[in-house]
């Protein structure tokens, strides 16, 4: 009976609503498609853009010299930098000033999915509610732009929902397929049913116990759980590089763009008519050389994130917060934990959140959480969170399939400005929709949003600006605007690095991916590796295709320290933090040249870096699992196994090893690893960084491994293989060998 009214109601709801949403997408979709038509045409028909991108210093003169802007953005996170970009195409002069690097803060730190706008659909289709809808079918047009504008860096990826009670088939199918109507010619590709043999053999890891099924979607997702929680579409991207893009495009249409500018405070003067101050500029501070000066603009547009308050604060101090900010935490682990080309979606964690399980850049996503949190710029992830995301994760995957803590790679934690009451505690009920705001003295802030509409976002601000300020510009041409790389890009571009520079084709697809059409940029500044193949492009890490030639590029791309490069040039410190750790002093001593740091420098950024990995990308957390002695939770028999194991390394009984105590032994069975790897295979155990390994470090190792806390360590596998092979070469007794009397 409760079956029966469920599957009624959802037919109903279903049914009732496909044809009021029907008319409406039909209706919207023919204007909205007609209207981005000209857009299009138009975008093509007067924009220039510079074929040289300026460098920083070009672009910090032309702060200091070019008088008045029309457009000052404070702020160089996708929005930001979305507003650089619509101003800069509408004629208008404009300037952005970032703090820091270019996506340093929350636009780097997405799911690295382009969410959309399916949780207002039931808002729309249970009150007949035309705002909601409209803001589910600009999630979808924003959606397509993006995937257009870059095809290089986004592409659709089906996300699995595993079904484990057979009544919620045909109640998601319903909605879904609801869905997919919305989306109309926007609908990536239609939703599917799949039956519990075909979902094991697509996801071969899920938990078998009890699946009915699975559905599968490319956009997004109906009510999920009892709970009719809500999840949004979805569109596989690289947040940072999509971001940076959005910048370096800006750029090469006019805007004065600098990173490593930060605001001081911002400029007042009275206005001519009403003799009321209005903001007139801003004070700044060259970060990289420590020299101050004043830009002058017209208009200056507060987009600064989960900062939002702070700058209006700048404006008025007795001005009511508008941003409620709210932590999510991710994790990244090996690629194996989920097939390579779909994601999984659990769809009511244990606190009634949404987990997701994602591929991505072969390895694996899973997140988020959502917890308010205090504004900083250096959030850092919990182990409290990590171990909720590996709790959820265990309750999707088979049994067989052991879920490590020691599998986490890499984690990070991401603010989200969220759009709020402040006196609202509940994060997870807040919308994520966008607000502008002008204020008295004329500063305009942008705030909430969301990755998918930062287009959207950007076009609504300077709509604003030019009608506060009157200033003289025409309507958006950001519509089909492509991004640099995009131009000339094809999905066989990569062939053509392979074949004309002997780039290896992991690494090509690589630059392919990353840089567009700008890869063939890359390709000519790889230095030769003095092999027979790849003739060109030396890999910073042996795991992950990242060339030296690209720390080259990324300082011509405003890259100035060693974490841009590591975090967002390359995303090594969200793939691997030990593998980002390893690279650093080849990216160190690349940018040393191309920036002429001095040795001081040099070791300021190296240990700058290595800070922003310990704290900002889990590897504080990583470690901890080895630094308390009592975690040495092994049984007798295997300490004394593992001390002798370390005593045939330590031969003097120092009670540590060092590397030549390593050569020595490798030497004895003819083995033979470059010195700067075996400083990096210590460098993993060497906890407190003294350049020796303790046995009780080994100890923790050992018994880390053991637990699962740590996956495993290139320093146990070596000196368990040296043990073996030192065991064969042993002489064999007469009385063992049949020989003797």
């Amino acid at each position: 009976m409760a079956f029966q009214k469920a599957v009624k109601g959802t037919a109903l709801i279903g049914g009732g609503a496909i044809a009021t949403v029907f008319g409406l997408s039909q209706f919207s979709q023919y204007r909205n498609k007609h209207g981005a038509l000209v857009q299009v045409e138009a975008a093509e028909a007067a924009l220039v853009k510079k074929d040289q991108l300026p460098t920083r210093e070009q672009q910090i003169l032309a702060l200091q010299t070019s008088g008045e802007f029309d457009v000052l953005v404070i702020g160089g996170g996708a929005t930001g930098c979305g507003c650089a970009l619509d101003a800069a195409t509408r004629g208008l002069k404009t300037a952005l000033l970032e703090r820091d690097d270019f996506s340093s803060g929350t636009s780097s730190r997405s799911t690295k999915l382009i969410h959309g706008g399916v949780r207002y659909l039931q808002k729309a289709i249970m009150k007949l509610d035309f705002e909601q809808y409209r803001m589910v079918k600009e999630a979808l047009e924003e959606r397509a732009h993006l995937l257009a504008s870059a095809p290089h860096l986004s592409a659709p990826l089906p996300i699995m929902l595993p079904i484990y009670k057979w009544w919620q088939l045909p109640y998601y199918w319903v909605g879904i397929k609801l869905y997919d109507l919305v989306a109309g010619s926007q609908c990536l590709k239609s939703s599917y049913v799949l039956t519990k043999a075909r979902a094991l053999e697509l996801f071969p890891m899920l938990r078998k116990d009890k699946l009915v099924g699975a559905i599968v979607y490319y956009d997004g997702t109906w009510p999920l759980a009892a709970q009719c929680c809500w999840a949004g579409p979805q569109t596989h991207h690289n947040d940072a590089r999509m971001n940076l893009a959005i910048a370096l495009t800006a750029a090469r249409y006019g805007a004065a763009t600098a990173n490593y500018t930060e605001v001081r405070h911002l400029l007042k003067a009275p206005d001519a008519q009403s003799g009321r101050l209005r903001v007139c500029g801003v004070r700044c501070r060259d970060v990289i050389t420590g020299k101050e000066f004043d830009v002058k603009a017209k208009c200056v547009i507060n987009a600064t994130g989960p900062f939002t308050d702070s700058v209006r604060k700048m404006d008025d101090q007795e001005v009511p917060n508008i941003c409620q900010p709210s932590a999510g935490v991710h994790i990244v682990m090996p690629g194996y934990y989920s097939p390579d080309n779909m994601g999984l979606l659990d769809p009511a964690t244990s606190d009634g959140r949404v987990i997701f399980f994602l591929p991505w850049e072969k390895m694996t996503i899973a997140g988020t959480t959502d917890s308010p949190t205090d504004v900083t710029s250096h959030p850092i992830p919990t182990e409290e969170d990590i171990n909720f995301i590996l709790s959820e994760v265990r309750n999707y995957l088979g049994a067989d399939v052991e879920v490590r803590r020691g599998d986490v790679l890499a984690a990070w934690s991401g603010i989200r400005p969220l759009v709020t009451d402040p006196s609202s505690k509940d994060t997870q009920s807040i919308s994520r929709n966008h607000v502008v705001n002008v204020s008295a003295s004329g500063l305009v802030t942008i705030a909430g949003g969301k990755w998918t509409t930062y287009r959207a976002m950007a076009r609504d601000t300077i709509d604003a600006a030019i009608q506060e300020h009157k200033l003289q510009a025409g309507s958006c041409r950001t519509m089909g605007l492509q991004l640099e790389g995009a131009q000339h890009w094809s999905p066989t571009l990569y062939i053509r690095l392979v074949q004309d520079y002997g780039l290896e084709s992991e690494v090509a697809q690589h630059l392919a991916s990353t840089y567009g059409d700008k890869a063939f940029e890359v390709a000519k500044i790889a230095q030769v590796t003095g092999k027979r193949w790849p003739i060109v492009g030396k890999r910073l890490v042996s795991e992950f295709p990242y060339i030296e030639a690209e720390v080259v590029y990324g300082v011509k791309e405003y890259a100035r320290s060693a974490v841009d490069i590591i975090s967002r040039r390359t995303r090594l410190a969200f793939l691997n933090v030990q593998a980002a750790e390893e690279a650093l002093p080849r990216i160190v001593d690349i940018m040393g040249k191309e920036l002429n740091w001095s040795e001081q420098k040099k070791k300021e950024e190296l240990e700058t870096a290595k800070t922003f990995l310990y704290y900002e990308m889990g590897y504080k957390v990583k470690t901890d699992q080895l630094t308390d002695s009592s975690e040495i939770s092994l049984a007798p028999a295997d300490i004394e196994r593992y001390k002798k194991r370390f005593r045939m390394f330590d031969k003097d009984k120092k009670g540590f090893i060092t590397i030549l105590d390593v050569q020595r032994v490798l030497e004895s069975i003819s083995l033979q690893i470059a010195e700067n790897s075996l400083h990096e295979i210590l460098n993993e155990v060497d906890l407190n960084k003294n350049g020796q390994v303790e046995l009780n470090e080994f100890l923790q190792l050992m018994s880390a491994i053991q637990k699962g806390h740590v996956s495993g360590s290139r320093l146990a596998v070596l000196m368990k293989s040296a043990e073996e092979k030192l065991r064969r070469r042993q002489p064999i007794p007469v009385d063992r060998s049949g020989g003797g009397l």
